[in-house]
């Protein structure tokens, strides 16, 4: 089993509180059905620094990252498989699936 990085960006989201709540509840459901494949659940993210040989910056790059976790799958296809019917990505979310080298 190879391990990937799942990363959680707001893409079209709703942000209100009902639909922050109804997202944790679909997201618990989703983390049973995966079962073991779900290698870690993750955590949300709040905020980020960005670090480079310019200094320590309290902001992220790019689209604002949301949260993470750890999958297991044999390869790429069937972490997509996995992933497909995130309730993240029903909400409007986007999931990037990064493979290490």
């Amino acid at each position: 089993m190879v391990r990937f990085l799942v990363t959680y960006y707001p893409g079209d989201m709703p942000r209100d509180p009902a639909s922050v709540a109804e997202a944790r509840d679909a997201f618990r459901r989703w983390a049973g059905k995966a079962g073991p494949a779900l290698a870690d659940l993750g955590e949300p993210v709040r905020s980020a620094t960005t670090v480079s040989g310019d200094g320590a910056r309290d902001r992220a790059t790019g689209e604002p990252l949301m949260g993470w976790s750890v999958i297991e799958a044999p390869d790429g296809a069937a972490a997509v498989r996995l992933m497909r019917d995130h309730p993240f990505i029903r909400r409007g979310g986007v999931l990037q699936i990064s493979e290490p080298i």
